[in-house]
């Protein structure tokens, strides 16, 4: 017989699992949300008609066919490098100074050709660009 008084040790509770779960669903919790983009910014954005406009009386009107050769005001340029479509831009620009620039591109066209242009058009600093196109059919 053990007549000694046992030593009573107190329950002892340990957190670190407790944490470790909650860490865990808090990094799941905020990798699973998605989250909502708002713009900080309320606009109110200008409304358009489906009409067309009328043209503008002196536009500079840069085509390209489906074979990627380019065309200004329906003059035909030698080659189709960059430096050569924009100097001739430039050349165009000084006849009209504030003339937009059209793109007129056959729908075969490759799109560097388009590429090539609009960065030629940057280049010869034409800052009003647009880029034609046709209405589609509702067949």
């Amino acid at each position: 017989m053990n007549l000694r008084p046992r030593r009573q040790e107190e329950p002892e509770i340990n957190l670190t699992p407790l944490i470790d779960v909650v860490f865990l669903m808090l990094i799941f919790f905020m990798v699973s949300t998605t989250f909502m983009r708002q713009a900080d910014l309320e606009l109110t954005l200008p409304e358009a008609s489906r009409e067309p406009g009328e043209p503008a009386a002196d536009v500079i009107e840069l085509a390209i066919n489906a074979d990627g050769d380019y065309f200004i005001n329906g003059e035909p340029l030698i080659n189709t490098q960059l430096d050569t479509v924009r100097r001739a831009l430039e050349q165009a620009r000084e006849a009209t100074p504030d003339a937009p620039l059209v793109i007129r591109a056959d729908a075969m066209t490759a799109h560097q050709s388009v590429v090539t242009a609009m960065d030629a058009a940057g280049q010869a600093n034409i800052s009003r660009l647009s880029i034609a196109t046709v209405p589609q059919d509702d067949d």
